[in-house]
């Protein structure tokens, strides 16, 4: 992709600013309803202190982003926010410590699972190197895959537009059009933030609906309930007094049920890992597995879970919106990424201006969504252009991941669930795998048979 600023460049600090914003605008609204949606699942009311904080997540976002950019040596622009794949997980941990009253304590250490399995596949990685990725998720498996990733939640991206009414979905619609005509007709920086432009129309344009009373789109109640200072998980964790004696001797068992609960998941989520970091390398033009490595985006990745549920009790995880965002804008300077982490860690103390970003419209960002979303799954069929579908080897993974994927297979073991993400990469690489028996020997013969000696063979000889 020809893109305007690189990794490693720094544009202006105007422009810095405004690069960072629009990123934080892309990954706002999933990393802040993670802890929305545990409070709904255990019950949870308000900004209490049995009740994880939105404010919270955004600064554990920042600080976990901050870790990986670290860990990458500013290398892979990409920002890191609340991971859904953990829903379950930490609503179970979350509950159960609810029931012994340890709270974000079980958060923490579930988190500290699922990073020590990142940890254990860069080692693994460091050891035996990536030639095998390369041979079992080939680009007729992570192209699909990548697709998946997107076209799985275009269902959120259409729901979100419906969900107010006839006038939502022309918030939704008008926010949509205006980021396309910005990003396709626009000048200069205009072309680079349509995002913050589209938003900022649909925003506005659903403001006048709610003061004329045509309807209810911005919720400007939520000014009543401003959070001024983020609940750090730790803070609620260290709380001693929550204790008591015969809790202790159940802490073995609750351990372990937490790391059943969050260790599977982190497998699962490292096949999106790998994922999303394919289709970034396709955006930038260098693989981020090669240099600065698998081994340290996923030391990244894991300790920046840790570190973002230490403070905002969600797990984090490389986000498509900021990847889609990247490849949009055709920016993907790391600064832009820093920038980022660093305005969320500030935004989550000014409560008005976190407000604020919370009062965006759920219509609005589904028509952004659109965009953002649909270019996740481009990107990945983008990844198969050249694979040969006329091969029916090829053409069956790439059509049981799309079908798989598109159709919602999901999973559940026990209390482990694997997403339609991950179902779908597993059974193309299983496919992948039986499809290719024989096929490295059919090649060589052909090749083989191809080569100046072999067709001098075969040529009738002049008597």
């Amino acid at each position: 992709m020809n893109l305007v600023y690189n990794v490693k460049d720094k544009p202006s600090f105007g422009k810095i600013l405004v690069f960072a914003l629009q990123q934080l605008l892309a990954i706002l609204a999933a990393t802040i309803v993670v802890p929305v949606i545990i409070n709904g699942n255990t019950g949870a009311v308000g900004y209490t202190q049995s009740a994880l904080s939105p404010a919270a997540a955004l600064f554990g976002a920042g600080a976990g982003t901050l870790v990986y950019l670290l860990f990458t040596r500013f290398k892979s622009p990409v920002f890191l926010g609340s991971s859904f794949a953990f829903l379950g997980s930490m609503t179970s941990a979350f509950a159960g410590a609810v029931s012994m009253q340890l709270g974000y304590f079980g958060l923490i250490v579930g988190c500290i699972f699922a990073g020590l399995v990142y940890v254990a596949i860069a080692l693994v990685v460091k050891l035996v190197g990536t030639n095998w990725i390369d041979k079992v998720m080939p680009a007729v498996v992570i192209g699909p895959t990548v697709a998946i990733i997107g076209l799985s939640l275009a269902g959120n991206a259409i729901g979100d537009l419906k969900g107010s009414g006839w006038l939502g979905i022309l918030c939704g619609i008008v926010t949509l059009f205006v980021t396309i005509i910005c990003s396709v007709f626009g000048k200069k920086i205009v072309r680079m933030i349509p995002f913050i432009i589209g938003i900022g129309a649909g925003y506005l344009l659903a403001t006048i609906f709610t003061v004329t009373g045509a309807a209810e789109l911005v919720p400007f109640d939520k000014f009543n309930n401003i959070e001024w200072v983020p609940q750090m998980t730790f803070l609620q964790a260290i709380k001693f007094n929550q204790f008591t004696y015969g809790e202790f001797g159940n802490m073995g068992a609750y351990l372990a049920s937490i790391a059943i609960a969050y260790i599977p998941v982190a497998f699962v989520v490292f096949a999106e890992h790998l994922a999303d970091h394919k289709n970034l390398s396709s955006i930038i033009g260098s693989d981020l597995t090669k240099d600065p490595g698998l081994s340290n985006t996923l030391l990244g990745d894991g300790v920046g879970s840790m570190v973002g549920a230490f403070f905002g009790g969600a797990a984090n995880t490389t986000y498509g919106e900021s990847i889609a965002t990247v490849a949009i804008s055709r920016n993907a300077s790391t600064i832009t990424i820093l920038v980022t982490a660093l305005l969320a860690i500030v935004a989550s103390f000014i409560g008005p201006f976190a407000t604020l970003l919370a009062t965006i419209p759920s219509c609005v960002m589904g028509g952004v969504c659109i965009a953002l979303y649909g270019f996740i799954a481009v990107s990945g069929l983008k990844m198969i252009q050249k694979v040969d579908l006329g091969d029916n080897r090829n053409l069956f993974v790439v059509s049981t991941i799309l079908i798989a994927g598109v159709g919602g297979f999901v999973l559940n073991i026990g209390k482990v669930t694997l997403t339609a993400v991950a179902v779908a990469l597993i059974l193309g690489i299983i496919v992948n795998v039986i499809c290719s028996i024989g096929k490295e020997k059919k090649e060589a013969e052909q090749v083989e048979n191809e080569t100046p000696e072999a067709k001098e063979a075969e040529e009738p000889k002049e008597e």
